[in-house]
């Protein structure tokens, strides 16, 4: 029954701020204020929305779109507007029932009709139940036709006296632009509310929840106003400012919701202002004929087609781009997108490792200087150098002079054998074998259009056989002599295509590590270059038992002797996180064989799961002495909201405040029996590329994980003590 009540509580303000795609709760409060100046048809919206919830729970219906307002807001329009238009009795609320009901039920279907082509229901349920009971109601003598607006002041001396109907005078009186009058009273119209004190404080409460969205209230509305009047027509006409409405929800739906807010994204919000007109007018004369209002009709005509059409780009990189993941804001869907756009721009590529044990130079790289030209480009050649830089050892006269021949050659990826060529004998140091081009030749296939080959292997040291299962790292054949190799060295390339001789592909390493400087260099999804000293990540079991983490794993701290318990979990999308029980914040994370990187933070932000967050926000699992990874982080994730508001202005344009991440790989006790390893993590703030702020951690890591997490700001330390059974 508990959690019965409290989806029944979320539900009802969601219901109000998902009008507005929004889930934000101070929002959700000042939208039920403003619904409620006229009081009866607030109070209609309100018990139209707690009916459609109900229905929806003791149906069985999803309890996390109820929550979210997802059935409600659709029902509580449809309340607004019979309160606004009837008169408060008992016959009213029996219809009023079955019109939420009636609302509920176009919900679902809708749902079902629309979603299946990846489209939102947005408020179709609402117009078509409108306009049912609206044409139904024409015969209901019962009901009485309101006549609040018609007689305000008396209603109002009735509600509050002379004082309320001075206050009212008072406020009517106050001058404003008349276009900025029209503006609130659009906005007010939403919630049927005919007046500007509503409209006005929709737009401080539009304003509150994102300055993206408000200011494309302002750009969509005034697109409009300039048409009329450069067509000649008055959206001051109280028609037209009635319904005027549409463009507001239209510019904030394509501007910033269903689209991720750029300059592409305003500029259609832009162009698609005169279509939005043009289907109000035609629109309304049709309608007018049999005495219904168009109300939200062409919103959901445009931003529907606008939607759909997009789905059918054969290239979306170009033009606006779609929001993929919702987070219900225009700011943190473009903080996110932003963010994600430059960390994991190669995420999308299948990781292949490189296809060997320790430290190979590359000797020849893509467009090399011998063989790898034209389609056969893409490719690398790989050989062992000593410290004097010399690939063998004598006189080099011989393939078992060379430091790389014999040595093992492992899968860079799991797959499936594809082909095999064997039984080519190793050439003579300096000799080449062109009629047997590759020399024995292994090939791979990762994925559908995505193979790898390796060639020049020894003979019969090949250790697999055609349609054979592959994992990572597992052991295939060892480095030769054979084909077109004057002496011992292992090719690689990755193809689209499963035959030996197939041209190479464009394509990127996974993850490896960089020899060539005194720092080794962790690096993601890139090409090594001619002479780059590369090895694959060796992983270190102490960073694996601290970071790798597992769902149903538990972790607890205590800081300033407070405790926090985190759980491990996955939710039903595949996505792992980790919840904090105290505080119900959450963490989201994805881990593979090399590393963890954080995603994204919800909840509160003064907990020690924020801070390690933070700290462990990019983590690669082998040690490598004083190496340091550096990342970026969205920019609504460390600065304040005030800090954020004039940003969020020009978000869309420019980015001026950057958090950026590093972490460093301290020391450790021991390289071959670790026990002990420290990393020092930092997250520093900039304003127009100076830092204004600055936060930093160090890991105290032992055998059992994680021990100790010390926090530094403004010179102040927490220690955060890992609790351990």
């Amino acid at each position: 029954m508990k959690d019965t009540i409290k989806i029944l509580l979320k539900g009802i303000p969601e219901s109000y701020s998902q009008i507005f795609f929004s889930n934000n709760k101070l929002f959700a409060v000042i939208l039920i204020l403003a619904s409620f100046i006229d009081v009866w048809a607030g109070l209609a919206g309100l018990i139209a929305v707690v009916i459609v919830n109900v229905l929806g729970l003791l149906l069985g219906f999803d309890k996390l779109k109820i929550s979210k307002g997802l059935y409600g807001f659709n029902a509580l329009l449809v309340g607004l507007g019979l309160g606004i238009y009837f008169d408060p009795s008992t016959e009213f609320y029996i219809v009023l029932f079955f019109a939420s009901l009636l609302t509920f039920l176009l919900n679902i279907a809708l749902e079902g009709i629309i979603g299946k082509y990846g489209l939102p229901f947005l408020s179709i349920p609402f117009l078509f139940a409108i306009w049912i009971i609206t044409l139904a109601t024409r015969d209901f003598e019962a009901l009485g036709i309101s006549t609040r607006g018609i007689y305000a002041l008396n209603d109002m001396y009735i509600l509050g006296g002379e004082s309320l109907v001075n206050v009212y005078n008072w406020w009517n009186s106050i001058e404003f632009l008349e276009s900025l009058r029209v503006y609130f009273i659009s906005l007010g119209a939403i919630f049927f509310q005919y007046n500007v004190l509503a409209g006005i404080l929709i737009s401080i409460g539009l304003l509150y929840y994102s300055r993206i969205a408000f200011s494309l209230s302002l750009i969509g509305f005034y697109a409009a106003f300039l048409f009329y009047d450069f067509i000649g027509a008055e959206l001051t006409d109280l028609n037209y400012t009635y319904i005027g409405f549409n463009y507001i929800l239209t510019s904030i739906a394509i501007g910033g919701f269903f689209l991720i807010p750029s300059y592409k994204s305003y500029l259609w919000t832009i162009l698609l202002v005169p279509v939005i007109a043009l289907i109000t007018i035609s629109t309304n004369i049709v309608f007018s004929y049999y005495q219904l209002s168009i109300y939200s009709l062409p919103f959901n005509i445009v931003v529907l087609l606008f939607i759909y059409a997009l789905k059918f780009r054969l290239d979306v990189k170009k033009g606006p781009t779609e929001t993929g993941i919702q987070h219900n804001s225009p700011e943190k869907n473009l903080y996110a997108w932003l963010n994600h756009k430059q960390r994991f721009k190669n995420y999308k590529n299948f990781p292949i490792a490189l296809p060997f044990w320790g430290e190979w130079t590359v000797s020849q790289g893509h467009d090399g200087e011998h063989t790898h030209k034209d389609k056969w480009k893409h490719a690398w050649d790989f050989i062992i150098k000593d410290t004097d830089n010399k690939s063998y050892k004598n006189s080099g006269d011989l393939v078992e002079d060379y430091f790389c021949y014999n040595k093992a050659i492992i899968a860079p990826a799991n797959g499936i054998i594809e082909e095999i060529n064997d039984g080519i004998e190793d050439n003579t140091i300096g000799e080449v074998n062109l009629h047997q081009n590759w020399g024995n030749t292994i090939i791979i296939k990762h994925l559908d259009g995505l193979y790898t080959k390796l060639s020049h292997l020894k003979p019969d040291s090949i250790k697999v056989k055609k349609g054979d299962y592959v994992k990572k790292g597992d052991s295939i054949a060892n480095v030769g002599n054979s084909g077109r190799s004057p002496e011992p060295h292992l090719h690689f390339q990755v193809q689209a295509t499963p035959y030996i001789g197939s041209e190479t592909l464009n394509y990127p390493l996974g993850y490896y590590i960089n020899h060539n400087e005194e720092k080794k260099k962790f690096i993601e999804f890139s090409k090594p270059k001619e002479e780059d000293i590369v090895s694959n990540v060796e992983s270190n079991q102490l960073l694996i038992k601290a970071f790798k983490l597992i769902p149903g794993q538990t972790l607890e701290f205590e800081i300033n002797n407070k405790k926090e318990k985190w759980k491990v979990l996955i939710d039903i999308y595949n996505n792992t996180y980790l919840y904090c029980e105290n505080s119900r914040s959450t963490a989201y994370f994805e881990t593979n064989d090399n590393m963890l990187y954080f995603k994204h933070f919800t909840g509160d932000k003064k907990t020690l799961l924020f801070n390690f967050f933070l700290a462990a926000y990019k983590v690669q699992f082998g040690f490598y002495k004083d190496m340091t990874l550096k990342d970026i982080l969205p920019s609504n994730t460390v600065f304040s909201k005030s800090a954020l508001f004039l940003q969020d202005f020009i978000a869309p344009f420019i980015i001026y405040l950057k958090p950026k991440y590093e972490i460093n790989y301290q020391s450790i006790d021991d390289d071959f029996s670790t026990s002990k390893i420290i990393l020092k993590s930092k997250v520093d703030s900039y304003r127009f590329n100076k830092i204004v702020k600055s936060k930093s951690f160090e890991f105290h890591i032992d055998k059992k994980g994680i021990d100790k997490i010390i926090i530094t700001k403004k010179n102040e330390q927490k220690i955060a003590k890992c609790i351990r059974e």
